[in-house]
């Protein structure tokens, strides 16, 4: 070989080599920057075509900014041991309300202090602007301190406020202590599982060059307001891109020592590696991007983020796996993989002498493990029925104790559940007084009263504008019950059956309400589409019709028995009423999505392996060859997203036991015994309507 042709076969890696780390170190600080262009604001997260959203749209022409209520609550003791408060103390509750008028952050006038029926606390409502972001918790640091002044008595702040408040104090370690978290549990498995010192670092700087890029490009089309991202989307990117860069990584780099292995010099190896790997790891990008992209049909506005956000992190570690990863191996060649030396697949080292145990079992018996494994999930599969999706109490969103929850029980105790946080009616002002007797009828509702020209309920003339009028109705029941939900399907029942009204029925209870309805609609539309655009890649990469049937069967089955332990562990360990309206939806994109890239793994060896030495042959073979490899991309992806937990939010955490146990369930179970043993049972059938290769049509047992 000249020496043109020797320079040029290793520029490309150096040169390769040499981008990503620009990538890196230009790019990489955005990792921890999204947060600057990211909202935790919930009301910017509706559906865009509920009702409730239509009455935030009507009530703009009120000339009353929407606002953000925060609910201050005074109390003297606690539940029963509450004292009466006095008049003293009223008065001055009320005096500390008037000092924030016009106070940095606020909207209109406090209202003001209002006792309760057992005279044991006191109520007032301070209006703030919904766009605070970083300067909401000196705001409501303000009103506490003016509460404060009430002498004798307990000051706690309630309401959407403070809520908000918490949530952001939830999501603040979410740049650095989800990411760090994550990449030291994937860095301590890969050193576990692959016994090298230089291969695990070189995979995690290839994962967080992803995340940079990833990043950078989400944060510039966040900032263009092309795309929206909260804290739960921010973090899911991250562990998303970490993982899947990480399992990308991991197929290539157990090619690469194989073709090592066999003798050959490390150009030629990674040549083979690369043609051997790109289609399956492709597939696989494509699969989860598509499938993250079908949140697009959701009405949902963070479900329609998560789509794009989540397809560009997985293109990032897509390329970052077939760019970055082969120019550092190939630079490296067996070092790579010190102390450890590669040897060849049959030998035994590795695990493989493991996973060729399992792959005897499979072709001793395959109808018996078959059908074993399919009774034991569908056992799971009978419990999913019983998972609550219709969302959680405020008293469970937070996984810790949180200061808005304490609260808010204490308000409830005291005053009506819907207390400062009404429900509002949007009508026709002719039609009033229909309207609001109407509402005043309709069980679950406490009182009610039109918004008046002072910007309070009741006081003075109601507030004509445009020949509209706007109602608040507080509550009987706390605004996050469904006792509350159902109090606003009759509120709506009630004010849609006055002539002429052209009423419309909003505020929290009412966008919890739609949200969920939203989210169930989501459900019966996307997964399905979900799955024809697996079966479509399937069918490509496969090339065969029954054989992506008995793959996505699979994994979709894998998803409703996951479904079925996460309803067990969520009630009888870890105390959950029920998981809010989006998780099964993020539960099923992931794990269908992820849970099709492992069957990609293992079919696409099984299928190269038994075009030479046929089916049955080729189930043992690509199981004994991608078993190691393939449960361990499993277990760092279910690590992986285990590392949502240390973000103390119900939500997230709900998400990381469905996906980390419902991956570990499919990596161990659904693909090294249920998948095999199908496959291996029905033959060369499987492939209908090609075949693969050689072998028997119908092989014996």
């Amino acid at each position: 070989m000249s020496a043109g042709a020797r320079l040029a076969r290793w520029l490309v890696p150096v040169v390769l080599l040499v981008a990503w780390l620009g990538v890196g170190g230009a790019l990489g600080p955005y990792a921890g920057k999204l947060g600057e262009v990211a909202t935790n604001d919930q009301a910017a997260f509706l559906p865009r075509n509920a009702e409730s959203t239509r009455v935030i749209d009507a009530q703009r022409a009120f000339d009353q900014e929407e606002t953000l209520p925060a609910v201050v609550v005074w109390t003297a003791g606690d539940g029963e041991r509450a004292r009466r408060l006095t008049a003293a103390q009223r008065d001055a509750a009320s005096r500390a309300l008037r000092s924030l008028d016009g106070s940095p952050g606020t909207a209109g006038r406090a209202s003001p202090a209002l006792a309760a029926e057992d005279g044991r606390a006191l109520r007032g409502v301070v209006q703030l602007r919904p766009d605070l972001g970083d300067e909401l918790p000196g705001t409501l640091e303000r009103i506490e301190k003016a509460a404060a002044q009430v002498p004798d008595a307990t000051a706690r702040l309630a309401g959407p406020a403070a809520t908000q408040a918490d949530l952001s104090d939830a999501f603040a370690g979410i740049d650095g202590i989800l990411l760090g978290v994550a990449l030291v549990t994937v860095l301590l498995i890969l050193l576990l599982v692959y016994r090298s010192l230089l291969l695990p670092f070189v995979i995690i700087i290839g994962a967080v060059f992803a995340l940079g890029l990833a990043c950078a490009i989400v944060y510039a089309l966040a900032d263009h307001g092309v795309v929206r991202v909260d804290g739960q989307v921010q973090g899911i990117l991250s562990i998303l891109v970490i993982g899947a860069a990480t399992d990308y990584a991991l197929l290539l780099t157990a090619r690469f020592r194989e073709e090592l292995a066999l003798g050959g010099d490390r150009v030629a190896a990674m040549r083979s590696a690369l043609r051997r790997s790109t289609g399956p790891v492709v597939a696989s990008g494509a699969t989860v991007a598509l499938g993250l992209l079908a949140l697009l049909l959701s009405d949902l506005t963070n479900n329609r983020a998560l789509g794009p956000v989540g397809a560009i992190g997985i293109a990032c570690a897509v390329l970052s796996a077939l760019t970055f990863l082969p120019a550092a191996l190939l630079l490296l060649g067996r070092a790579a993989y010190w102390p450890a030396k590669p040897r060849a697949t049959r030998d035994g080292a590795a695990g493989h002498g493991l996973w060729r145990r399992v792959a005897e079992v499979v072709d001793r018996a395959p109808r018996k493990v078959w059908a074993w494994t399919l009774a034991a999930l569908c056992v799971c599969a009978a419990f999913a029925p019983t998972l609550d999706s219709k969302g959680v109490p405020l008293d469970e969103i937070f996984v810790n104790d949180a200061p808005s929850v304490a609260a808010q029980q204490t308000l409830g105790e005291h005053f009506p559940g819907g207390s400062g946080n009404p429900a509002v009616v949007i009508a026709d002002a002719a039609r009033l007084d229909e309207v609001t007797s109407a509402v005043r009828r309709t069980e679950g509702v406490a009182e009610a009263s039109a918004v008046t020209a002072s910007g309070r309920p009741g006081a003075g003339e109601p507030l004509v504008v445009d020949g509209r009028v706007r109602l608040d109705v507080t509550l009987k029941d706390p605004t996050d019950s469904d006792a509350a939900k159902e109090t606003v399907v009759r509120l709506r029942d009630a004010v849609h059956a006055v002539d002429g009204a052209d009423g419309l029925v909003g505020g929290y209870t009412a966008q919890q309400h739609d949200t969920q309805r939203t989210a169930e609609h989501d459900r019966t539309l996307i997964m399905p589409v979900v799955l024809a655009i697996i079966l479509v890649i399937l069918v490509g990469l496969l090339r065969s019709l029954l054989m992506p049937l008995l793959l996505v069967a699979t994994v979709a089955l894998n998803f409703v028995a996951t479904l079925g332990v996460s309803s067990l562990v969520f009630q009888h360990v870890f105390g959950f009423s029920g998981t809010d309206a989006s998780v099964p939806l993020y539960g099923f994109v992931f794990l269908v999505a992820l849970g099709v890239d492992y069957n990609i793994f293992l079919m696409s060896r099984v299928r190269e392996e038994a075009v030479r030495h046929g089916t049955r042959e080729g189930v043992l073979r690509g199981l004994t060859a991608t078993g190691g490899v393939i449960t361990s991309a499993g277990v760092v992806l279910a690590a992986t997203f285990a590392a949502l937990g240390v973000i103390p939010l119900a939500f997230l955490l709900q998400i990381a036991f469905i996906v980390a146990f419902g991956v570990l369930l499919d990596t161990l179970v659904v693909r090294s015994l249920l998948v095999p043993a199908l496959v291996r049972d029905i033959g060369d059938t499987a492939w209908w309507p090609g075949r693969p290769g050689g072998g028997a049509t119908r092989e014996g047992h």
